[in-house]
């Protein structure tokens, strides 16, 4: 018999944590908001996931559609990454893929890190189009979130790596935000972040424009790089991540870390 039952059974009322009603309410944001950091961290140390690589991009990019290839591309790089990190004589899981667990490029990559093999993250959002969780994600590594800067908070705090497609509002706004973070130092490990898709970068996003009107220094724009196919992607994958995190010649900050 659990709490509940004997609760009804006395005629009582069911403890606060235990009713519904109330954990429904503005009163009780704050613990909506702890279960959605607590939850996908009892998982992740469940599964022994100790970090992440982060595939961004939209969920209209369908495997049959007009840019059919960057879904068939980003399952391709999902595949050899989780290949080769699972080969890895590590106790814990490294580089593990993560997507936003929805259709389009974040199925790809999940479907990707499936088909070798491998446990995948997916990072859901209830949308009133478009999000769906995909069926390749690893079933206790599947997570729903409410709030989109919890959802944020997990992409981030353990991502080495973001790999970026070509996406929209979305898509933008989560590039953004980790160069942000990079780039104020707010996260001060080390993290390849890779556009995937020159063209499309070079037109949606006018990062020269940016340097010259001083919006952005320089030397920001060394804060990723671009590519255009999976051979040069997995190259610079497996060369940073070795570089900054399996041979690294001093101590690096494994998490996002603030000044203060």
């Amino acid at each position: 018999m659990n709490d509940q039952d004997s609760y009804k059974g006395e005629g009582l009322l069911p403890r606060a944590y235990r009713n519904q009603e109330f954990m429904d309410t503005p009163p009780a944001r704050p613990l909506r908001l702890l279960a959605e950091y607590l939850h996908p961290q009892a998982h992740f140390r469940q599964e022994r996931v100790r970090d992440t690589v982060v595939f961004f991009g939209s969920a209209r990019l369908l495997e049959m559609g007009p840019m059919g290839r960057y879904y068939n591309e980003a399952r391709e790089l999902a595949r050899r990454l989780t290949e080769w990190s699972d080969g890895l004589s590590e106790p814990t899981r490294r580089f593990v893929v993560c997507s936003g667990g929805g259709p389009g490029i974040m199925e790809a990559a999940n479907r990707g890190a499936r088909d070798a093999g491998g446990k995948t993250i997916g990072l859901n959002i209830g949308l009133p189009f478009e999000q769906r969780p995909n069926p390749f994600v690893t079933p206790e590594l599947n997570f729903e979130f409410h709030y989109f800067f919890m959802r944020k908070f997990w992409f981030a705090y353990l991502a080495k790596a973001l790999v970026v497609f070509p996406g929209g509002f979305g898509t933008i706004d989560e590039l953004s935000e980790i160069l942000t973070l990079v780039q104020t130092q707010k996260l001060r490990k080390k993290i390849v972040v890779m556009l995937y898709g020159t063209a499309f970068w070079n037109e949606v996003i006018n990062f020269p424009a940016l340097v010259r009107h001083g919006m952005i220094a320089p030397e920001d724009l060394e804060l990723f790089v671009t590519v255009d196919d999976v051979d040069s992607a997995f190259a610079i994958l497996k060369d940073g991540l070795t570089k900054f995190y399996l041979e690294p010649d001093q101590e690096l900050p494994a998490i996002a870390h603030s000044r203060d």
